[in-house]
């Protein structure tokens, strides 16, 4: 089965916004559950957290960072374009719950992933507020939509081009500037924003969700490679998350292992030997 590119742009330097055509998918997927494609019949299995889905459009909605060999092929895809995987949704979906007060933080990819949370957070009672974090103003994305739907939004950016100056670490300061006393904090993000913010927020006490991002490769439970260790015991991303207490995450080890394949994600274009020659690997 073919599945049919609806969109694909690049929203902000770097980031793609995927929009797929895959009924089943949108009429079944939750919020905090991802998909696993393949960019071609020869290509790696990617998982993409779910941005976004239309269950009467049947189209799902993702983002993903141009890195390696694999996502540069995504970003070659345009409209009427057709990719032969596209499954999920996989994992198990957000506790969504009336908590009270929520603070939702997003970056880079997890500014778009944590929408459908921050969505149905809303609809479930609570007073949501979402924070999202770059480096620069020109990295940040969707915050009309977002203003449109929570009750507030604040951007930190490390040049201090949009909002607060600075880093995550900015967090506990700004919520009490604004006298904000929240009752749940969900990460979504890359691995330095869901350890940084774990930390940040330990002190408070307060629940900390983050949506973890390891290597995958069949995203079942089969392979492994997705482990973790969670309060002492291991854990499988993939079956047993994404989501997870952020402050009970081993953050050393989940570093190491996401480093693991650097070498490789960086492949597509390298020097050759110590010249100054780098050899595209994208055209098969």
């Amino acid at each position: 089965m073919e599945y049919k590119i609806i969109e694909r742009r690049m929203i902000v330097p770097n980031i793609h916004e995927l929009v797929v055509e895959a009924e089943d998918v949108a009429k079944s997927v939750q919020p905090g559950q991802f998909i696993i494609l393949r960019p071609d019949d020869k290509g790696e299995r990617i998982p993409l957290s779910v941005s976004d889905y239309n269950p009467e459009l049947g189209t799902v909605t993702a983002f993903f960072i141009e890195v390696g060999e694999s996502t540069s092929l995504l970003a070659l895809l345009k409209p009427g374009d057709t990719i032969p995987t596209f499954v999920g949704p996989l994992g198990l979906p957000t506790d969504i719950e009336n908590f009270g007060t929520v603070v939702c933080v997003g970056g880079c990819f997890g500014i778009g992933s944590i929408y459908p949370i921050a969505r149905a957070l809303k609809e479930a009672g609570n007073t949501v507020h979402v924070l999202l974090e770059a480096r620069s103003q020109y990295l940040i994305y969707w915050k009309e939509r977002y203003e449109e739907l929570v009750d507030s939004v604040f951007t930190i950016t490390r040049d201090g081009t949009m909002g607060y100056p600075g880093h995550i670490s900015l967090l506990p300061d700004i919520l009490k500037e604004k006298n904000i006393k929240p009752d749940r904090f969900i990460v979504n993000g890359c691995t330095f924003l869901l350890n940084r913010t774990s930390d940040v927020t330990r002190a408070s006490g307060v629940k900390t969700i983050v949506n973890m991002n390891p290597i995958m490769i069949d995203g079942t439970g089969m392979c492994g490679v997705c482990r973790l260790t969670v309060d002492g015991e291991t854990k499988f991303a993939c079956v047993d998350g994404p989501d997870f207490d952020g402050h009970l995450v081993d953050w050393d080890e989940f570093r190491q292992r996401r480093l693991t394949y650097y070498d490789e994600e960086t492949a597509p274009l390298r020097k050759s030997g110590t010249g100054t020659e780098y050899h595209c690997k994208l055209i098969r």
